[in-house]
């Protein structure tokens, strides 16, 4: 309920180093999430506009709580059920607004990779090494 009644990182990014949109006027919930990303790869801003329920404001609070100061490796690995854990819960009919919230910062991440393929190839290396040997 706090994230509802007093969101945090709410508005746009000037200069947004990734920026993610999700969701549908049709199912009433859009989250556009802005990021903006060190030349460490670390998160240090996050921002989001969304329209629709207080579960989908809240959701969309959070996810930018959750990535900040994390390096994209660790925000790419950010679950809507993270969302779910740090609100406290969400009922089962509003699960879907955590999932956007994971999938808008999942799409700002994507944009900002796209943007970046210096950082794209450093992201995918440290995967790999992470990875066993099959």
């Amino acid at each position: 309920m706090d994230h509802f009644l007093n969101p945090r990182n709410m508005g746009d990014l000037e200069d947004a180093d990734g920026i993610g949109e999700v969701g549908a006027a049709a199912c009433g919930d859009i989250m556009k999430i802005s990021l903006k990303i060190g030349n460490d790869g670390r998160i240090s801003d996050a921002r989001f506009k969304t329209f629709g329920c207080g579960s989908a404001i809240a959701s969309s609070s959070m996810a930018t709580e959750l990535v900040k100061g994390k390096t994209i490796e660790e925000a790419m690995q950010l679950s809507n059920k993270n969302v779910v854990d740090a609100l406290g819960g969400l009922p089962p009919v509003k699960i879907h607004c955590s999932v956007l919230a994971e999938e808008a910062i999942k799409a700002a991440l994507d944009d900002y990779l796209k943007r970046h393929p210096e950082m794209a190839a450093r992201v995918a290396a440290a995967k790999a090494q992470k990875q066993p040997n099959e």
